[in-house]
């Protein structure tokens, strides 16, 4: 039976041409069309239909004319979308010399083969929609089968044509001339009586969009030449990159990625914003750059002889969608050489815990972000139900390697009777109407679509070499003429399936990222079909690579502290989700996850093993630090990021050859003091410049210095004012600036360090040690990653202390400061309650501390952060995390030292310095020992290599220095010696282990929250907070009996969860005592604050205001 259309004639209006036309395309391997006129408004119709045929090997050729300039440039410039994927399109020029009006559609199936078979259509249609879909218009069909002498004789006339000098390539040229000559106004008078085109509009930005074109907006003001904006699929990443390009007047724009499927999508996208520019492709076969919209993949352009095809002002504005799926450093090289007016970076990334590493790509600038809940709370996307079941398969006995299961056994366990049986079952169960199923493999795709046909269901698999074309599944789906379609990844990106209400993920996944895109094919709204919610059938095995799926949806983190707490919220009934959105995880699946993680307690290997599984590749030293782990921890115990990176056996050969003979290098970038970024910029230069590999002129590297400070803002504080915010300086001014400080600091001469590892000769900077020339790539990367962290490390303190400023200088609620004295805080001092403690002390900021503490003078008087519990005992027991008030020791004080608490100061053996606190206890003549208030630590003597530092004379109570100010939840934790872990800090009542501390964290403004979790916060007077527990909490629970019998309960609140689409910082309010409570389950509970709100505070928290 043949594939192609058995209509021996189609008239047109109840009868059009269209479903034919698209039935042939559907099934052709080979397809010939001649038009003479093509109109955008018919070739959107036969497009996706075109494109499926090129994805499935086709060979497709269009023919059309110039003939009384009908045909439109517009509609040309989509056709080369097609040629740069593999098609062949000539222009027959007649020049108003000869007319061109002839309509042939020729189609091929199985040429060469004994089934050969064919169609062609002779008739009147052009590409139109008028032509197409409702004009008279006939057209009759020759079948090859049946009439074969009469299809070749249409055959091989199309063969001669096409071989006609007249018939030319397209190309953008031959368009820019044509439109030159063009008589447009008869052309639109030709058309527009007979064919009644419908004019399509550009879509305009929808209200999320708007928001993030406001933020880039912004962020351009403020100097940054490069922005990350996050977005969930589905809510029009792609599109706004074109109005944002658009809305800075673009001309000539650079769009990578690392698909072929999201180039095409871009494509269609840009041109629909830009009908009349050039678009070109580069990747694989085709190079095009001649063009205003070039479409590039990573693979190719990131490759340094093809960046050099172009110089590195040609764009200025580079687009980079979804920057998780290729390694930095192919972006890296490709930021580096490119100097664009603007850098936009598109991810739909659930965690920036995740990817640090791009951030930094982006100068560490996230301009916006829009997570899958906010789309889903805004009614961009449509709500889901999430059901998790518990799958029958052993994964454990499948081999896991590099972070992946073994893809052949996979398909083996996943295509069987008994698990496509269990799929089934839960399918009819909970199935809607359409619904898209996502499998390992072809084979896996194509044994579910045979197993559910063989019961009844209308099913069908669809892959790159399946008998039914994509389009036409699509079409089949949408119209109910099947029920499910099965797929590998043909669906995860740059297609639109709103229509969709129910996926099933039949697979495990390898990425967050994956999972969160095939979900996006089924959040879209519909208004066809007008769905009211997405069914997710999630199969949830016994491998921790299960979580994956469960962290991105809900953005857990990867530690098993969160995912304990995870589970246990999940229990109580406690999720906190979108309006509409329910989860349902049957017990046996929970009990599947918590048997994952029974048992293991979070270590810095914990956090590291977490990300690596979550990322399905060793974490960045970036990511480590972004998710919570403990930098100086690892490198207190392994002496090096990379050493402990080589402990868990993750360093390749070559990072190990680089790691043995560049160690001292490595650290030296992991662990440089930096009173300003200089150090970090002229790194950052280097590595733009290769200058590791080359000797790097000194003016040269002076100049991208300054380019580097242009793109970060936050930096340019460090800076002379003379530099600052310009876009040209004095470069022989700035080089002689530049070369006295971070050059002069890296050839050794700031320091009395006995190696240097740079030196300056005939004016170029140049690297002491030698490289293997087949390292240099991977030494590069090793110092990028390097380099990233310090920025990210540097810019987090530098924007704490700009904040502070700025909130200084505002002083919103003009609080009363008038018994306060500003002495300085070393955050990054650490006085050691156990054994001596190296510790730098760079980090410097201004604290006002209340006279109650006596009279304090800056010059002698400052604070730090005791750590350890050697202290922690008798009557004044000093704990992990206290603030300590410590004066100075000065010669007036010799010879009273004893009976004193005093921090003793020691230079170990490499000349750092060690700081120790300890009661002084004499014992003889000069003689002192050290003494701990914690009986577990032994005394210890005195000797030369110490000497007192300062003297304890308070420990400070964190409500007496930071009440009324704001903290970001994760800066909370710090403030009493807590380390931040996500999974439990997310939560609004807080109580850690071994901490007799409690937290409130409260947002006042519950709009967008499940009614269930709109819980009652108020103030009902400055001195009263009333607070309503959690759901299920009752008086005579743990968490009750806490509410009501502690005394430290430290209370932070914020009016909204987001100011200007970012998190709201929270403010604190200080202590809390328990008054009464009300009710049970949930408890309402007024509390007593210990010092009351200023009236302006107050009132600013008064909702409706």
């Amino acid at each position: 039976m043949s594939a192609f259309p058995d209509r021996h004639l189609t008239v047109g209006g109840n009868d059009p041409f269209l479903p034919s036309l698209l039935q042939a395309i559907n099934y052709a391997s080979s397809i010939a069309i001649a038009a003479a006129f093509i109109r955008q408004s018919g070739l959107n119709l036969i497009f996706s239909a075109l494109e499926d045929a090129l994805l499935r090997g086709a060979e497709v050729r269009v023919l059309t004319g110039d003939y009384m300039g009908i045909t439109e440039p517009r509609a040309l410039r989509q056709l080369i979308l097609l040629q740069s994927r593999g098609a062949q399109i000539k222009v027959f020029e007649s020049k108003a010399k000869q007319s061109f009006h002839m309509k042939a559609y020729i189609f091929i199936e199985n040429a060469g083969a004994p089934n050969i078979d064919g169609c062609a259509f002779i008739g009147s249609s052009n590409i139109s929609k008028s032509a197409l879909q409702d004009g008279l218009e006939w057209n009759l069909s020759i079948a090859l089968r049946t009439e074969p002498e009469k299809f070749k004789a249409v055959q091989a006339q199309y063969e001669n044509l096409y071989l006609e000098p007249r018939c030319v390539v397209l190309s953008h040229e031959w368009i820019d001339e044509y439109e030159a000559r063009i008589p447009t106004k008869l052309a639109v008078k030709l058309v527009a009586d007979s064919e009644n085109e419908e004019f399509v509009p550009t879509p305009e930005p929808n209200i999320i969009q708007l928001q993030a074109l406001t933020a880039l907006s912004e962020t351009r003001k403020k100097g940054y030449e490069r922005g990350l904006v996050v977005m969930a699929t589905g809510t029009g990443k792609t599109w706004l990159s074109a109005f944002d390009a658009r809305q800075i007047d673009a001309k000539r724009v650079l769009f990578v990625a690392h698909r072929e499927e999201i180039l095409d999508q871009a494509e269609k996208t840009f041109n629909r914003m830009f009908p009349n520019r050039r678009v070109g492709r580069y990747s694989g076969a085709s190079k095009e750059k001649n063009v205003d919209l070039l479409f590039a993949s990573i693979q190719t352009l990131g490759k340094k002889q093809h960046l050099q095809e172009f110089r590195p002002s040609d764009f200025d504005y580079i687009v980079i969608d979804e920057f998780h799926h290729a390694s930095a450093n192919s972006y890296q090289k490709l930021l580096s050489y490119f100097t664009p007016t603007f850098m936009l970076g598109l991810t739909a990334t659930p965690e920036r815990t995740d990817q640090s590493d791009i951030y930094s790509l982006c100068d560490d600038n996230l301009v916006f972000e829009y997570d899958l809940f906010k789309g889903i709370e805004s009614e961009i996307l449509c709500p889901f139900d999430y059901r998790g079941i518990k799958d029958v398969i052993d994964y454990k006995e499948i081999s896991w390697r590099n972070g992946k299961f073994d893809p052949e056994q996979l398909e083996n366990k996943l295509a069987t009777t008994g698990r496509a049986k269990h799929s089934l079952k839960y399918w009819k169960k909970h199935k809607q109407s359409r619904t898209l199923g996502f499998c390992i493999s072809t084979k896996h795709a194509d044994f579910m679509a045979a197993y559910f046909i063989q019961n009844g269901v209308k099913a069908v698999s669809v892959h790159s070499n399946s008998k039914m074309p994509r389009n036409v599944a699509l079409e089949q789906l949408k119209t109910g003429v099947i029920d499910i379609i099965f797929s590998v990844d043909l669906f995860n990106e740059g297609v639109d399936l709103p229509s969709i209400d129910t996926v099933m993920m039949l697979r495990p996944t390898d990425s967050k990222i994956i999972f969160l895109q095939q979900l996006g094919r089924g959040l879209r709204r519909s208004s066809e079909t007008n769905k009211e919610h997405l069914v997710i059938l999630d199969f949830i095995g016994n491998h921790i690579s299960f979580f994956r799926k469960i962290d991105s949806l809900f953005k857990l983190g990867i530690t098993n502290d969160a995912r304990k707490a995870f589970i246990s919220t999940l229990k109580n009934g406690a999720l906190q989700l979108p309006r509409g959105c329910f989860v349902n995880i049957e017990l046996s699946a929970i009990d599947v996850l918590q048997q994952l993680i029974d048992n293991n307690f979070d270590t810095q290997i914990d956090v590291y093993l977490g990300l690596k599984e979550s990322l399905g590749r060793r974490p960045s030293l970036s990511e480590f630090y972004h998710a919570g782990g403990a930098v100086d921890r690892v490198r207190k115990e392994h002496g090096s990021w990379f050493a402990f990176v080589q402990h868990q056996e993750d360093l390749t050969h070559t990072e190990g050859l680089i790691f043995s003979s560049l160690q001292p290098f490595l650290l030296e970038v992991e662990t440089t003091r930096l009173t300003k970024s200089f150090k970090l910029v002229l790194l950052e230069a280097m590595l733009e410049l290769e200058g590791f590999t080359n000797p790097t002129p000194l003016d040269s590297l002076a100049v991208r210095s300054f380019q580097i400070f242009k793109r970060h803002p936050l930096l340019q504080v460090d800076i002379p004012n003379e530099f600052r915010n310009k876009t040209e300086i004095d470069r022989v001014k700035w080089a002689r600036y530049w070369r006295n400080n971070p050059v002069n600091a890296w050839i050794g001469g700031n320091s009395n360090a006995t190696v240097s590892f740079f030196a300056v000769e005939d004016n170029e900077f140049q690297t002491l040690f030698e490289i293997a020339e087949n390292t240099q790539d991977v030494f590069s990367v090793m110092i990028q990653e390097l380099v990233n962290y310090r920025f990210l490390q540097y810019e987090q303190r530098l924007s704490t202390k700009t904040q502070a400023s700025e909130r200084s200088a505002s002083n919103i609620f003009e609080l009363d400061v008038s018994s306060q004295q500003s002495i300085p805080y070393f955050t990054d001092l650490k006085i050691a309650c156990g054994h001596f403690k190296s510790s730098e002390h760079e980090i410097i900021e201004t604290i006002d501390v209340p006279g109650s503490y006596g009279k304090l003078d800056p010059t002698k008087h400052f604070i730090a952060n005791a750590t350890g519990d050697s202290m922690n005992g008798g009557k004044h027991p000093i704990k992990h995390g206290d603030l300590l008030l410590l004066e100075l020791f000065s010669p007036e004080h010799a010879g009273s030292i004893s009976g004193k608490t005093v921090a003793i100061e020691r230079y170990d053996m490499t000349g750092d310095d060690q700081y120790l606190l300890r009661n002084i206890s004499k014992t003889g003549d000069q003689q002192y020992q050290l003494i701990a208030q914690n009986p577990d630590y032994e005394p210890m003597a005195a000797n030369e290599e110490m000497k007192p530092l300062a003297f304890l004379k308070s420990v400070i109570d964190p409500a007496d220095i930071f009440i009324h100010r704001e903290f970001m939840r994760q800066n909370i934790p710090p403030i009493f010696g807590l380390e931040f872990n996500k999974g439990l800090w997310e939560a609004g009542h807080i109580r850690p282990k071994g901490c007799d501390e409690q937290f409130l964290l409260v947002t006042l403004n519950k709009q967008g929250k499940a009614t269930e979790h709109q819980y009652h916060d108020y103030f009902v007077d400055p001195s009263t907070f009333h607070w309503q527990s959690q759901g299920r909490t009752r008086s005579d629970s743990a968490k009750g009996i806490a509410i009501q019998r502690h005394s430290n309960v430290h209370l932070f609140v914020r009016k909204n969860k987001l100011t200007a689409g970012t998190a709201s910082p929270f403010y604190y309010l200080g202590k809390l005592d328990y008054q009464t409570h009300q009710g049970e389950a949930p408890m309402n509970v007024t509390w007593k604050l210990q010092k009351p709100l200023p009236t302006k505070l107050f009132d600013y928290f008064q909702l409706g205001e």
